[in-house]
């Protein structure tokens, strides 16, 4: 793969290259449009691939924020068109990396020193590059080492580049009026969370230390005196990233076995630690050698202040979803429901939350559930396309819930599209035994 030398820094260069790409989607539409007055029968398929080759190309050299929020669309498979979808997820695994001569100057300017000072050996080629930062594999003292390093210029450019970006989310999440900034605002945080490397390994450290107790997955440890504020160094576990495993034919005991380590995991992190892993994506996660869950990459976590934990979670009984008195209250705690709502929106976000909690939070209702079932999967699609071709939700406004919707929802969804690819049956509350 091409490597980069240099990584567009300041505001004007960045913007520039997202005008170039913008221009490159009007074209895109005109000849769709053109295709279109000849042609009535052609869909949008083809324009969905351009415009997704051409957002992606021009983010993927960018890095940092606007290809993190790319990354983080991929995830969401039944809001977006396929096209898009696909295309996104290449931020995982598939970006350019910076060029071998760009790796040790970066080096030099976050630890002081070039690699081959520091490690017994280190690989000037990167093993994956995403979109904050690429890793390389070294060595010290005999043990194998991952060693992440930032992208130059990331950090710097969080603000900017979602000033760029707003525009595309606002119109694609069909967000309205000053209250979308609260979501803005929480991704901006947690993008600034994820480029700071110290808080990354204090994060990391708490939480797999709280969750040795877990049966079959494990964690790398951290090495503080090789790390700094923008360079991370862990050991280097063997295994294959999820998304592989789950393409292999492997047994439905072993997929149960990887699918209740995952889902204990989770559970564990919100129930008793009040605060989780945000970024369910399959490349965070591997399946070692030995059949074990292997979890990495704590950059993006999200505390749950109790304020929104206590009605979420009692949102999730369905007991409560069926009590109308109880299921109005939890609505306007949570800033589903508003007291500015007209009668009109009350009755249909009241439908609408209904229908999606009812089938959303249905795992949680049972002593066993199948993730792999595909009545599950085609319910949550029919729901999704029934929605977004709604001319009434496009009418009202798009603003609805907590901020903290924002992470907690894009967890939960990470972590069923992982156990829906693990082909999972999990004991719901066997992560209770990890509690007491």
């Amino acid at each position: 793969m091409k490597t980069l030398d240099s990584i567009p820094t300041s505001k004007i260069e960045r913007a520039g290259k997202l005008v170039k790409t913008g221009v490159k989607i009007g074209g895109n539409y005109v000849k769709y449009y053109g295709k279109k007055l000849v042609n009535p029968e052609v869909t949008k398929e083809e324009l969905n691939e351009n415009n997704a080759e051409d957002i992606y190309d021009g983010l993927k050299s960018l890095k940092g924020s606007a290809l993190k929020v790319a990354q983080m669309l991929s995830m969401e498979k039944n809001l977006l068109p396929r096209a898009y979808v696909e295309k996104f997820s290449l931020s995982q695994f598939s970006v350019p990396p910076l060029s071998a001569p760009l790796v040790r100057k970066t080096f030099k300017k976050y630890l002081g020193k070039y690699p081959e000072d520091i490690f017994d050996s280190f690989e000037k080629d990167s093993i994956n590059a995403a979109s904050i930062g690429q890793v390389h594999k070294a060595k010290k003292d005999g043990r194998e080492l991952a060693v992440k390093i930032q992208y130059p210029g990331v950090a710097e450019s969080i603000s900017s580049d979602l000033a760029l970006v707003k525009p595309i989310a606002i119109r694609m999440f069909n967000l309205k009026g000053k209250d979308s900034e609260k979501y803005f605002k929480e991704v901006e945080n947690k993008l600034v969370e994820e480029t700071n490397y110290i808080l990354e390994l204090k994060q990391s450290e708490e939480i797999t230390q709280a969750c040795t107790i877990i049966s079959n997955i494990e964690f790398p440890k951290y090495y503080e005196n090789l790390s700094s504020e923008r360079i991370l160094t862990m050991d280097w576990m063997k295994g294959r990233h999820l998304s592989e495993f789950a393409k292999t034919d492997f047994e439905a005991g072993l997929g149960n076995s990887l699918g209740q380590a995952l889902w204990d995991f989770y559970m564990f992190q919100i129930h008793k630690l009040r605060k989780v892993h945000a970024d369910p994506h399959p490349g965070n996660f591997l399946v070692s050698p030995k059949n074990t869950l292997i979890a990495i990459d704590f950059g993006c976590i999200k505390e749950i202040p109790n304020e929104f934990y206590e009605p979420y979670f009692e949102l999730a009984k369905e007991d409560n979803i069926n009590n109308d008195s109880i299921f109005m209250e939890k609505l306007y705690e949570l800033e589903i429901l508003t007291p500015t709502d007209s009668k009109e929106e009350l009755e249909f976000f009241k439908a609408l939350f209904k229908e999606m909690l009812t089938l959303f939070t249905s795992p949680f209702n049972k002593e066993e559930f199948d993730f792999g079932s595909g009545h599950f999967w085609n319910k949550i699609a029919d729901l999704s396309e029934r929605y977004s071709k709604d001319e009434q939700i496009r009418k009202m406004n798009g603003n609805r819930g907590s901020k903290h919707f924002l992470y907690m929802n894009r967890t939960f969804f990470g972590l069923y599209n992982l156990l829906h690819d693990l082909k999972a049956v999990v004991k719901v509350n066997n992560f209770q035994n990890y509690l007491e």
